[in-house]
């Protein structure tokens, strides 16, 4: 995106909360891959979403900072709770720190572990939504888990999904993220459990609506 254009549209839509531009400015600062962090226009697109969905229970793979788990616990109702799962034991403090500085910290349960060991222990059809945000090689293996824990008429969200424009160009086979990515919209694109649509925004966000 045009960066006048990107400047723009922040400038226009709700700001970004205090407690998420410190995360931000420290992410950039001490970790690596700050671009997997949601950022401001993403991070208010999921309350939004939240918002809008209203469910009770929100389930989050792949964690890394906590940055999109408090824009979800932003948009929930009072008595809702969201379910983060992050593989990066490495990256606990940091996030536990991140959550308590928040009011919200009271609606977040952190899981810390492999996402396909975690999933199978919630209850089937116990969540509104759902944000898959992981090894994107195992993104159709983290769907085929997620989908039976989404309600009849829940939501998942899968971040990622147009891969920095590397799904339209050729891809060597050592690359196995850009090629988990396809894989995942393909099997996507065929299956009729669900519908789906996929927004150009940032990086691709593929809006799954269980049938």
């Amino acid at each position: 995106m045009d960066n006048r254009l990107e400047e723009y549209i922040l400038s226009h839509i709700d700001p970004e909360p205090e407690l998420l531009k410190e995360i931000d400015r420290e992410v950039h600062v001490k970790l690596l891959h700050a671009s997997m962090m949601s950022g401001h226009l993403q991070g208010r697109l999921l309350k939004m979403l939240t918002r809008m969905i209203r469910p009770e229970r929100v389930l989050e793979i792949g964690t890394f900072v906590g940055y999109s788990t408090l824009c979800f616990a932003e948009g929930l109702e009072e008595n809702g709770e969201v379910h983060t799962i992050e593989i990066d034991d490495e990256l606990e403090d940091f996030i536990r720190s991140n959550f308590a500085k928040s009011e919200l910290a009271n609606k977040i349960k952190l899981h810390i572990g492999d996402a396909t060991q975690i999933i199978p222990e919630f209850e089937d059809e116990s969540f509104g939504l759902a944000f898959i945000d992981a090894d994107k090689e195992l993104y159709w293996k983290y769907f085929e888990a997620t989908l039976p824990k989404i309600r009849k008429g829940g939501f998942i969200l899968v971040d990622n999904t147009l891969w920095y424009g590397k799904v339209v160009e050729k891809v060597e086979s050592s690359d196995r993220a850009t090629q988990g990515i396809l894989n995942f919209n393909e099997k996507l694109a065929n299956d009729d459990r669900v519908e789906k649509v996929i927004l150009p925004v940032r990086d691709g966000i593929t809006v799954v609506r269980k049938k």
